[in-house]
């Protein structure tokens, strides 16, 4: 292994297949540019508004800490505060923290692989329209004083009962429509990762980054459609007065908790293990040497992945549960530490091992491993019945919360940024106001969050809008006020420096960082085209291992270095060994998934305003729209049965079965719709093990005959 000097601009072999190439995946111009479905532009649109979220998000957290810097504020009112909080909640966890790893895979991944794009363009981009309506939709609702009260859990019967107006539809509907959005992104980067790896890349040549995102996309699988069947539930309880969460009729408010815990535990993970494959990425580029670990590090991916679906009544230690539950699920909660522990001492032992290059994203690395730790021991701490019993819904959960999401999370994204900007825009970041930044959020971070844990050991409940001077919490919100704002300036100072003063650079060198991944292929500026051709991968770092790679590349000597009919084309491998099976022509921009979007979103958007017909009607489009842009994607037969992609090697242009990535598209999607199926048996057996006479004598329950039907749709549905 070594690392390479900077590197020469790019040759493009033959010129006239470089033009023809460059015309294939031109990129439209004009108010067409909206039409673009190709990784490198939705990748970048949806990472920048998953950014812009996170900003408004921020600044709703900054209100909320001037109202409680002081005791006995009237900043803002008790209803707004609710507001402010539940949307803040909600729109960092389901607008930022999970929509920003597909966002920023949806742009890196297809280099990391060698692809030219992901096998399913246009349902990327129809996610991202879904992402940018719904967000719009529930964030926008705090400026009509209509947003959801009810914390970003929504706990009923507080929002079923007690809380008047649109705030809570405006949640579970709006947030439910956000959620196609990742489901979408979750079928895409699975098939992707799977399928369209560069020839040679076996499974085990992945680099962490694929790896990380396989596993977090197989979790999104079996942890959103849980959330999605209660959120239909609830909102069939508030729209029709359906008993499902009504104790008086024979509901249970605990049945929401469950599923949204189903959810919500394993998100923590799903928004930890892309953070750690963003680490995975840079640690070894800085060290200079390969990760330590690979295959440990893997197996503690999938094991934290696995464990984490156990560990959902950690946030119900409260509710009532029986010992043995409470017993079982602080085990449970401990024992997640052990593969967490095995991924950060990996990550450790190759800075140790390696020859560390100082660097602004290693210093957001490492201040992102020292937060993460200490809210990792809260963790095990709040883990252990008894204290949670002491401590829940106090302001150490806030603390611990922050700690773990923000060390875990915003920091790694934060060197992401630092890391990745080159390959995104062509332009590196400033050193000198990187490290400025990162003191700002480092101290700020810590002096905000840090007190808090006192403040709730102290006795502050979470979620109150005002408190009296006659409390010994005075000092400690202002404090943590104080460092809340520190923390912005640090994000401010980033945010100037990426939309304005980053204008004023040259262009970034390739390879910037000198590292042995094959995402850094890319020219700067980025051809729309992805890499001029694709290579043989032979081992985990090709940069670094395989001499003359990129020289080879650019010269068009690998596959698909030509498009001679005009289509856009990447290569479909085997899912295990990467042996090339089809030459995949995917579709081109259309306008055809906005309006898309804009039909499903109706069909979710206007039962808020119990306009049930006009919905109905905009779900039937939304179908006609989804029919039209797959028959004109995906159904178009081929002028040839076969190509010849180059090296000698033929493929044919389509294929069926397991081979196709249609199949495995659908096989993944059936996954999540059985997982929303098994949510709603769930909730069926809850019943029936709470109540003595579930169903109810009154009711006659399902008979035989419907769950029959289903069960024989079911399987008809999977034999197809």
């Amino acid at each position: 292994m070594s690392a390479t000097g900077p590197v020469a601009p790019a040759a493009h072999g033959d010129p006239g297949q470089a033009a023809r190439l460059e015309a294939a995946w031109a990129t439209p111009t004009g108010w067409r540019y909206w039409s673009a479905v190709n990784n490198s532009n939705v990748g970048l649109w949806y990472t920048g508004m998953s950014f812009v979220f996170f900003l408004f998000a921020g600044v709703l957290a900054l209100l909320m800490r001037v109202q409680l810097a002081v005791p006995d504020n009237d900043f803002v009112s008790a209803e707004m505060y609710n507001q402010l909080f539940s949307l803040h909640g909600s729109a960092m966890m389901f607008l930022f923290a999970v929509p920003i790893f597909e966002a920023f895979s949806m742009l890196v991944l297809p280099q990391l692989l060698g692809a030219r794009d992901l096998p399913f363009p246009r349902l990327s981009a129809f996610g991202f329209w879904c992402f940018l309506i719904g967000g719009v939709f529930v964030c926008g609702s705090i400026f009509f004083n209509a947003a959801p009260q009810g914390g970003w859990f929504m706990y009923p019967p507080l929002t079923t009962s007690y809380q008047e107006g649109y705030g809570a539809d405006i949640w579970l509907l709006g947030l439910s429509f956000i959620e196609v959005a990742s489901i979408a992104a979750a079928v895409e980067l699975i098939t992707g990762t799977l399928k369209t790896r560069p020839p040679g890349m076996r499974i085990n040549l992945m680099p962490l980054y694929a790896w990380y995102i396989l596993v977090v996309a197989a979790m999104i699988l079996f942890a959103f459609p849980p959330l999605i069947a209660g959120d239909l539930m609830f909102e069939l309880q508030r729209a029709l007065d359906w008993p499902f969460f009504d104790p008086a009729r024979g509901g249970d408010p605990l049945l929401w908790q469950h599923l949204f815990w189903i959810f919500g535990h394993p998100e923590v993970y799903i928004i930890f293990l892309p953070a750690i494959a963003l680490v995975a990425m840079i640690v070894p580029t800085f060290a200079r040497r390969p990760i330590f670990g690979y295959s440990w590090i893997v197996l503690a991916a999938v094991g934290t992945g696995f464990l984490s679906f156990g560990l959902w009544v950690h946030h119900m230690f409260t509710t009532g549960l029986p010992n043995i539950s409470l017993a079982f699920f602080s085990a449970a909660s401990q024992a997640v530490a052990l593969p967490t522990g095995v991924q950060i001492f990996a990550l450790l032992a190759t800075v140790l091992m390696g020859r560390l290059v100082r660097s602004v994203p290693m210093l957001f690395v490492l201040g992102a491993l020292v937060i993460f730790v200490l809210g990792g021991l809260t963790g095990v701490m709040v883990a252990m019945a008894p204290f949670d019993f002491q401590a829940h819904d106090t302001y150490f959960i806030v603390a611990h919360l922050h700690y773990v999401l923000i060390g875990g999370m915003v920091f790694p994204v934060v060197a992401g940024v630092y890391y990745y900007f080159p390959l995104a825009v062509g332009k590196k970041l400033s050193d000198q106001l990187g490290k400025l930044a990162f003191w700002l959020m480092f101290a700020g971070f810590n002096i905000a969050f840090l007190p808090m844990h006192l403040t709730g050991l102290v006795g502050m409940p979470r979620r109150v809008f005002t408190y009296s001077g006659a409390h010994p919490f005075e000092l400690l919100n202002l404090v943590s006020t104080v460092g809340a704002f520190v923390l912005a300036a640090g994000f401010a100072l980033i945010v100037v420096d990426a939309l304005w003063l980053v204008r004023r650079r040259p262009r970034s060198p390739r390879d910037p960082w000198q590292a042995g991944t094959l995402e850094w292929l890319a020219e700067m500026p980025s051809k729309p085209w992805g890499v001029r051709s694709i290579p043989v991968v032979e081992t985990r770092y090709p940069l670094w291992d395989q001499p003359n790679l990129m020289r080879d590349v650019d010269a068009g000597r690998f596959y698909l270095a030509d498009a001679p009919e005009g289509r856009r084309e990447t290569l479909v491998t085997s899912p295990v060994d990467a042996v090339p099976e089809q030459c995949l022509r995917v579709p081109g921009p259309t306008f055809m998934t906005l309006w898309a979007a804009l039909f499903t979103g109706g069909a979710f958007i206007l039962p808020v305003f119990k306009l049930y017909a006009a919905a109905a009607v905009s779900g039937v489009l939304a179908v006609v729209a989804i029919i039209v842009w797959v028959w004109t994607g995906t159904a178009i037969r081929p002028e040839k049965p076969a190509k010849d992609v180059g090296g000698g090697l033929t493929l044919p242009l389509y294929a069926s079965g397991q081979v196709s990535v249609g199949w495995w598209g659908m096989f993944i999607t059936m996954i999540g719709d059985m997982t929303a199926f098994a949510s709603l048996v769930f909730g069926y057996f809850f019943f029936w093990t709470i109540h003595d006479d579930f169903p109810p004598a009154a009711s006659s329950g399902p008979g035989l005959l419907w769950p029959s039907v289903a069960l024989a749709l079911g399987l008809a549905a999977w034999a197809a």
